[in-house]
């Protein structure tokens, strides 16, 4: 008897070659569900940092001019040193920033950056930044807007 026991005659390691190519491509594509989650909790997570700090210039009213013409009109240099504040506080989470006042409106960028988990072996595709921009202004109870 030619025939070994446990193995067919047609059982050529067709199952190996699949495992060895289909294996990366597992890896790649949970690479890029990890790292996109990563990345999209990044961009709310900056979105969420800027729209705070910028609301905490915002809240910089200045009280004589409020007085004098009854209509809220924010401190510059309050605006810009309570958003850079709040931005402060997340300590070496935020890799960029940028707090700008006038006295209409406060603007706040900020930066950070994500290290891929999974995707970092991949040459080339290291760590990349994610970006947003907020602005707020006074609203008082007689504003439509």
């Amino acid at each position: 008897m030619s025939r070994r026991l446990g193995r067919g005659p047609r059982d050529r390691g067709t199952i190996s070659t699949y495992v060895v190519l289909f294996t990366p491509t597992v890896f790649l594509l949970a690479g890029l569900l990890v790292d996109g989650g990563l990345a999209i909790h990044a961009r709310q997570r900056a979105a969420d940092m800027a729209e705070q700090a910028a609301r905490a210039g915002a809240n910089e009213i200045d009280a004589d001019a409020l007085r004098r013409t009854g209509r809220p009109v924010i401190d510059p240099g309050r605006a810009r040193v309570a958003a850079c504040a709040l931005l402060d506080a997340y300590g070496e989470d935020v890799t960029g920033r940028s707090c700008a006042a006038d006295e209409e409106s406060v603007q706040v960028t900020v930066q950070l950056t994500v290290r891929p988990q999974l995707l970092s072996i991949v040459p080339g595709f290291g760590e990349f930044t994610m970006t947003s921009t907020a602005s707020a202004h006074p609203v008082t109870s007689g504003d439509d807007g």
